[in-house]
């Protein structure tokens, strides 16, 4: 029995009932629901089961979680397929691409109902997303405008560098998690399709509060409709799944789990005596306990609290942070104290002291998704946001081009907490000429690289002209500098044409991922998209950060000056390197 998953948006989701194989006796209420999209009501209602009386443990069958699986991974303009066959205890969805390209050999998603086990044949490319260029691309930045003009990046290519991920394959029996054949009925917890095919790779969690079913990549606390729900206690039930789930989860798609040496997070909630508040009647002591989890054991800079689940509702818990957060912001008090006496009024993001250019940003920020066409538009670069990476790179290097007296520039990325991964690699461009992203899925074993160049000089070509060729190339570090402020001095030191100065940066080598438990609760967590340099054919992720060439021990000396020239002080300190 085969049938065609439409491929539709959210708002259109094709939701039926199917028939095949022997049932377990358990009784089934089915119930349907309005879908929300955020906030966003999809104007379509969802049909969610509940088993032998429990009303706070929704299931879907196979053909809409089929459903929702294929609006997710899959878009009218994209030529995709996506079908659904039912065999014996066997379901499995196919995605074919039906256009030429790389990845046109399709992938399986495979649930057997007698087993309790979900295999993907290659899970990489089940969820691939549209218009990628490897099998983990990152980046959102399309690189054509409509009309099919080159725009702002360019995906170089370089030959490949993909290595194909294992067959992975999820044994659910060992997380006492049951996929349910009655009759001619298959159910799956809606919780197990949110965690291993959703958030992942679309970053859409599923919640249900009793009332209506929200994706979303979180339950951001200011989300009324998600809170406009009773509170109290979850059934047994609940309690029991939502524990196996939560570590099945955490299991395959936290991205450090190896780096923190937990083999299993059901050991590790043993060890530290999370396992028995974790799996109680009580949701607020849950939820204070991934809370701690989140604060005190991950701690990874990526890894914060989003909501408590509606169960819980909106209370005021914060506990003491944990150590990497701790000194996070005691570093960030220094350096912003020391910034803030010779800029009161705010570091500019371009500035030329003596023969040196500063570009400063915080925040790798990319304000014009929606409209990239601003960026050639806009006839004076000056006049675009300091707030906006991109055009900060343009305004800068349109001003470095007027002034023959600049012989070196500096990228202050030292209070830089990171962002978006295409403004990193447009900044990397603009400083090397291209920029290379390696990526390794430590779900699947997956590995790739892309390579970029940055169109800075806005005339819609990729060449010399956009680049700081002749410059003296410096950048500026410091334990704030994260994630992409982390990737960027990494890539910059393998280069061997930047010159770090400062102090070691703060690492954070994980793409963001967002999870959610199956009673509500949600978070921010380091993916198994881990970041990467690629040095002689292997990748080296970058979660320990880099040392600088020249330690600068004394922060003041980042900005340094006196009232009318600050960084004066380390401008000539750069000066005199030869």
């Amino acid at each position: 029995m085969k049938k065609q998953i439409s491929l539709v948006a959210l708002s259109a989701i094709s939701l039926g009932a199917v028939s095949c194989g022997n049932a377990p006796a358990h009784t089934v209420e089915t119930k349907s629901y309005p879908v929300y999209v955020g906030a966003i009501d999809a104007h379509q209602n969802v049909k969610l089961h509940f088993l032998d009386g429990v009303n706070d443990l929704p299931y879907l069958d196979a053909d809409e979680a089929g459903g929702l699986i294929g609006s997710f991974l899959g878009t009218p303009t994209m030529q995709y397929s996506f079908s659904l066959d039912k065999k014996g205890s066997v379901v499995t969805i196919t995605r074919k691409n039906t256009n030429a390209s790389a990845y046109d050999d399709g992938a399986y998603m495979k649930m057997d109902f007698d087993k309790d086990t979900i295999e993907f044949s290659d899970y990489n490319l089940f969820t691939l997303k549209a218009g990628a260029s490897t099998l983990l691309d990152l980046t959102a930045l399309p690189g054509y405008n409509a009309q099919g003009e080159p725009q702002l990046i360019q995906k170089v290519e370089t030959g490949t560098f993909d290595r194909y991920g294992d067959v992975l394959k999820l044994d659910l029996k060992k997380y006492n998690i049951d996929l349910i054949q009655q009759g001619d009925q298959y159910y799956i917890p809606m919780q197990t399709i949110s965690d291993i095919v959703l958030a992942p790779s679309r970053m859409k969690n599923l919640f249900f509060n009793g009332k209506v079913l929200i994706a979303d990549s979180t339950n951001a606390e200011g989300n009324q409709i998600y809170y406009d729900a009773p509170t109290g206690e979850r059934s047994k039930e609940l309690a029991e799944f939502g524990y196996n789930e939560f570590c099945l989860m955490l299991d395959t798609v936290y991205g450090l789990r190896d780096t923190h040496e937990i083999d299993s997070f059901d050991n590790f909630f043993q060890n530290v005596a999370f396992d028995a508040v974790l799996k109680g009647s009580s949701v607020v002591d849950a939820d204070k306990a991934v809370y701690r989890l989140i604060n005190d054991y991950l701690d990874d800079g990526h890894s914060s609290w989003s909501g408590f689940s509606y169960l819980s509702g909106q209370i005021n818990y914060k506990p003491a942070l944990g150590p990497s957060e701790t000194r996070y912001i005691n570093n960030a008090k220094i350096y912003r104290a020391e910034r803030e006496k010779y800029y009161p009024e705010g570091v500019p993001g371009y500035q030329e002291v003596g023969d040196t250019a500063y570009v400063t940003f915080d925040k790798f920020d990319l304000l014009y998704l929606a409209d990239l066409e601003y960026y050639y538009t806009e006839e004076d670069p000056n006049k675009f946001s300091d707030k906006d990476t991109i055009g900060l790179m343009m305004k800068s290097h349109y001003n470095i081009s007027k002034n023959p007296n600049i012989k070196n520039v500096v990228l202050d990325l030292s209070m830089n907490s990171g962002g978006a991964v295409d403004t990193a690699m447009f900044v990397i461009s603009w400083f090397l000429g291209e920029s290379t992203l390696a990526l390794k899925d430590t779900m699947t074993g997956a590995m790739c690289s892309t390579t970029y160049k940055a169109d800075v000089n806005r005339d819609r070509k990729f060449d010399a002209n956009d680049t700081l060729q002749g410059k003296r190339l410096f950048c500026l570090t410091s334990p704030l500098s994260f994630s992409c402020g982390n990737l960027v001095p990494c890539i910059f030191r393998e280069s061997g044409r930047v010159t770090l100065l400062g102090r070691t940066t703060g690492g954070g080598s994980c793409a963001v991922g967002f999870g959610s438990t199956a009673w509500g609760t949600s978070f921010r967590m380091s993916s198994q998209k881990r970041m990467s340099f690629l040095k002689n054919g292997s990748l080296y992720d970058v979660d320990r950060g880099v040392d600088p060439d020249y330690a600068i021990s004394d922060v003041e000396n980042f900005y340094k000056g006196d009232q009318n020239t600050p960084r004066a002080v380390l401008t000539e300190f750069i000066d005199a390197l030869r």
